[in-house]
């Protein structure tokens, strides 16, 4: 669990040697920044007595070099074992073959290589192997070799989901018949997923569907047909941008395509790292970092919004309006504002305040609605994004890194908040500001009394379980900010934005 630093002083002596570190207040972070070392000796050594040490130092690593290593390697092996830092289990799959990878606890995933035909009815693909006794058979006599079962979806631990996802039937038979014809030969392998499940919230449409698809089908260079489970027009039509940057190919609706649909390689499932995250060490080659998933959001929706401009231009000149550009000198600060449960009250203060400061300012009013490149336009141009804690956080892929973002942490919230988007945001580039809400600020100071668990400890009201979490912090709590306290947070984030308009390499220590 992430816990907030104090601001604290350490100071320690061990054998004449003092060190002392300083961790930045209220950083944010789930450790401390080392911010300096001081080491000093008071004692003083003889020449002789350095000398003889400094032999006998290099005598015994000469000696123990070779155990050394060995236990080095050993610890490496280890460690990778206990990260789970490994390859995927089924690469390199020869042909007329048949692979399940259920060691991760995110999601399975099959590859399945050599003549495919898909069968919707029976919710099934199967590979043919050719020759055999059986190759003129009936298709209902043909021996089956192999059979796997499969949810394509990424959140593997959780039950009560996976059960509502649509299974596929995958297997291998012997033989081939002329009475397997194909509708739709395709000479490019298929990915297939599911956009069932928590489809619908979009830190899930991100966190278990695109940033896996992205990590998923990477290796094709967009040679790679997507076959979709749960089929949504919504969801196509939503992110067609990003899926046209993935594939060259229009999706397959998988139930209602009743065609048999041939491939010669599919992979059932999506291969996920962490939340919001892409792992270079697991893309098999790729080196692929969020950073380079970001650079696939700026291909997907710099030409609508370079569109999009060009007809407010055309609609300003028709209407005889001069368009005014806003001044490139104030930094521009975008509030992300929720329009249900944790919504700030006194938002129009804190703007005010914002604009006080020197901020140019933005509220966005995300709707499900509302197209994401219109979204994308206003943070990718935003130096600082502030938000409560929620799904909508998600968006904070959409800025560039070097940016600010600053996360209003209600009660109750903490780890979470953390996890889903201030860890993964720092691993975007972005300067995080985790701002942990006080007692007071919170409306459930007006309905609980001041010594109320809910208040005083969060985490004993956590224990008892998600359904008590959603109830109380996230469905019924609202923030008022203390915008005196919330102040030093805009502050730092106006100084840094001014001072990296010129520097832009330097980087805010949060």
């Amino acid at each position: 669990m992430v816990k907030y630093q104090k601001n604290f002083l350490h100071s320690q002596w061990r054998k004449g040697k003092e060190y002392m570190l300083v961790v930045d207040e209220d950083s944010g972070l789930d450790h401390p920044l080392p911010l300096g070392l001081i080491c000093s000796s008071h004692k003083r050594f003889k020449p002789k007595f350095l000398y003889l040490a400094f032999f006998a130092l290099v005598s015994c690593i000469l000696l123990l070099f070779p155990m050394l290593f060995s236990l080095t390697s050993t610890f490496s092996l280890f460690y990778e074992s206990e990260r789970g830092v490994k390859g995927f289990l089924c690469l390199s799959l020869p042909n007329d073959t048949l692979c399940c990878d259920r060691s991760s606890t995110r999601s399975d995933t099959c590859v399945m290589k050599g003549d495919l035909r898909t069968h919707p009815a029976s919710s099934s693909i199967t590979l043919y192997r050719p020759g055999g006794p059986n190759a003129t058979a009936p298709s209902d006599e043909e021996e089956v070799i192999q059979h796997e079962k499969i949810r394509p979806y990424t959140r593997k631990w959780e039950s009560h989901v996976m059960d509502t996802i649509d299974e596929l039937d995958l297997l291998v038979r012997s033989g081939l018949g002329p009475h397997h014809a194909c509708d739709v030969r395709h000479d490019v392998p298929a990915v297939f997923f599911s956009t069932g499940g928590f489809t619908g919230n979009l830190y899930h449409e991100f966190n278990d569907g695109i940033i896996p698809l992205y990590i998923t089908s990477q290796e094709f260079n967009k040679k790679v047909v997507f076959v979709i489970l749960e089929y949504h027009n919504w969801w196509v039509t939503k992110y067609g941008d990003i899926l046209s940057q993935l594939s060259d190919f229009p999706p397959i609706d998988f139930s209602n395509d009743t065609r048999v649909h041939c491939l010669p390689e599919a992979i059932m499932g999506l291969r996920i790292h962490d939340e919001l995250s892409v792992d270079p060490a697991l893309m098999e080659g790729k080196n692929r970092t969020i950073s380079d998933f970001h650079d696939l959001l700026d291909r997907s929706y710099l030409p609508r919004i370079s569109s999009l401009v060009q007809d407010e231009e055309c609609e300003a000149a028709e209407a005889g309006i001069v368009a005014r550009e806003r001044s490139l000198t104030r930094p521009k600060l975008v509030i992300v504002a929720r329009n249900g449960s944790r919504a700030i009250t006194n938002q129009d203060a804190l703007v005010k305040l914002a604009e006080d400061i020197g901020f140019f300012v933005e509220v966005l009013r995300p709707e499900r609605s509302t197209e994401l490149a219109k979204i994308y336009r206003v943070l990718n141009s935003s130096d600082v994004m502030v938000g409560v804690h929620g799904a909508a956080m998600t968006h904070f892929l959409f800025m560039k890194p070097g940016s600010v973002f600053i996360q209003v942490i209600p009660l109750g919230t903490d780890w979470a908040a953390a996890t889903y988007y201030g860890e993964p945001a720092m691993k975007l580039g972005l300067n995080y500001i985790g701002y942990k809400i006080l007692a007071k600020e919170s409306s459930l100071y007006q309905d609980y009394s001041k010594d109320d668990p809910i208040l005083m400890d969060p985490d004993s009201v956590n224990k008892k379980g998600w359904e008590f979490t959603k109830k109380i912090y996230l469905d019924s709590q609202d923030v008022r900010l203390d915008l005196r306290r919330f102040q030093k947070r805009l502050l730092r984030a106006y100084y840094f934005t001014r001072a990296r308009k010129s520097r832009p390499l330097r980087r805010l220590s949060v």
